[in-house]
């Protein structure tokens, strides 16, 4: 097998590869990361049917853990978005902050609802209310849009149910409960980056809100405040419970609480109880609305189940060559500690788009690193997540779907989208890191 300063040059043309491919020539990431595992296992030596084997249990060994977290998850925000569930939310975030702060109110409705929901989906949902908001208080709809998007973008990236984290939690096997703890807190400031970023430098950008308001036009009925938090609220707090049970200190002793909480807090569990729980949004339990919004949570979770396996293969064929150890030893002398995983998402991230692809490709790249890095140990790898989510927020511009989004949706122009929308993708993924090397500081 290869040895050597020649698995950097493996490594390096493997990302290189998925960079190229996936911006470029516009291939699906699943194939990319697929092909990338392939050339990476037949390029440093490894015996050709190892290869294929190391390829398919890599694939299988993530979704065995992650899979139907993932599916869960997908099917939780499809009913929330199709019952107008998150409008619920929304509306009840408002009447906490008022009118007068909506750009606040949309970036904390905005962190809520991306939890379970794509921020794609969240934007587009939200949008009416945004411009109706942006209307009703004569606020520039670029700050409408910058207040949103970056809310939304914050909790995408850092705390699961997303997608995105659990992949990355599931390469690195970092403990969920934890990542969503430390999740939630890194989630602060990075909102409030956003949102400041919003009010003091966006507000510079006068756009207009595309919208009619019409002051007699009557509500739509919509869920209960109880019924729209449920299904994302319950699940975290019970895998949160099952972190808490597994402490050293044992708080829940070690008998059969203890017993029943780590087995209802375990992700699978909790994220299919939130599945049950959303149920009550359905407008009946007519075969129409559980198959058709079911079958719509399947299809929308199939291309991540599909990245993230390939993903996981991707890690599994660096986990089996020296290309993890070696990279750490060397990586190790300059002492980044926990920034080399924002660096390495980032550049992923800036130069391909998607932030999905950059946590799970990152994270796939950086486990077997680990160890030599110093950053096995659990609390370590839970901030390795939380940096590598800073870093695939950062920057969001004009190879990102969302960032069409954001713009479209909002009637800002291109040049306008990047002045205030793009740096405050890079302000907050900024921000995030230096939260996290702080915490850094403390726990590792």
């Amino acid at each position: 097998m290869v040895q050597g300063p020649m698995l950097l040059v493996i490594l390096v043309a493997a990302i290189i590869f998925i960079i190229y491919m996936t911006a470029r020539v516009n291939l699906h990431a699943f194939l990319v990361l697929l092909l990338a595992s392939f050339g990476v296992g037949i390029l440093s030596g490894m015996p050709l049917i190892e290869v294929v084997n190391t390829v398919t249990s890599g694939f299988g060994g993530i979704l065995s853990y992650i899979g139907i977290v993932i599916i869960a998850g997908t099917i939780i925000g499809t009913i929330l978005e199709k019952s107008k569930g998150t409008l619920t939310m929304a509306n009840t975030v408002l009447g906490w902050v008022g009118e007068a702060k909506s750009a606040l109110a949309m970036s904390i409705t905005g962190a809520i609802i991306s939890i379970p929901v794509f921020c794609d989906s969240g934007f587009v949902i939200l949008s009416s209310l945004n411009k109706s908001l942006a209307k009703k208080a004569k606020i520039s709809m670029a700050t409408m849009a910058v207040a949103l998007s970056t809310g939304l973008y914050a909790t995408h990236t850092l705390v699961p149910p997303t997608p995105g984290p659990i992949a990355a939690a599931g390469n690195l096997g970092a403990d969920l409960g934890l990542v969503i703890m430390f999740g939630v807190v890194v989630s602060i400031p990075a909102i409030l980056a956003g949102y400041l970023w919003a009010t003091k430098f966006a507000s510079r950008y006068w756009v207009d809100a595309d919208i009619e308001i019409d002051d007699g036009e009557s509500e739509v009925n919509l869920p209960s405040v109880f019924d729209s938090f449920a299904p994302i609220v319950v699940p975290i707090l019970l895998i949160t419970l099952k972190s808490i049970a597994e402490f050293p200190a044992n708080i829940f002793g070690t008998g059969n609480i203890k017993t029943f909480l780590v087995f209802i807090g375990d992700p699978t569990v909790a994220l299919l109880l939130g599945v049950f729980i959303a149920f009550r949004l359905l407008p009946s339990f007519d075969k129409e609305y559980i198959n058709d919004w079911v079958g719509k949570g399947l299809i929308n979770a199939a291309t991540i189940i599909m990245i993230t396996g390939a993903g996981g293969a991707f890690g599994q064929v660096l986990k089996s060559t020296p290309i993890g150890s070696y990279l750490g030893e060397v990586l190790s002398t300059y002492n980044l500690g926990i920034f080399l995983p924002f660096i390495i998402a980032a550049a992923l991230k800036t130069s391909q788009g998607s932030s999905t692809v950059a946590i799970i490709t990152t994270s796939a790249l950086l486990a077997p690193m680990l160890p030599s890095l110093g950053l096995d140990a659990s609390v370590a790898k839970a901030l390795v997540v939380m940096s590598i989510g800073a870093g695939a927020m950062t920057v969001s511009h004009a190879n990102d779907s969302y960032f069409w989004v954001v713009s479209q949706f909002s009637n800002m122009d291109t040049d306008t989208a990047y002045k205030a929308y793009s740096t405050a993708t890079l302000v907050q993924g900024v921000v995030t890191i230096s939260f996290v090397a702080i915490l850094a500081m403390f726990f590792i």
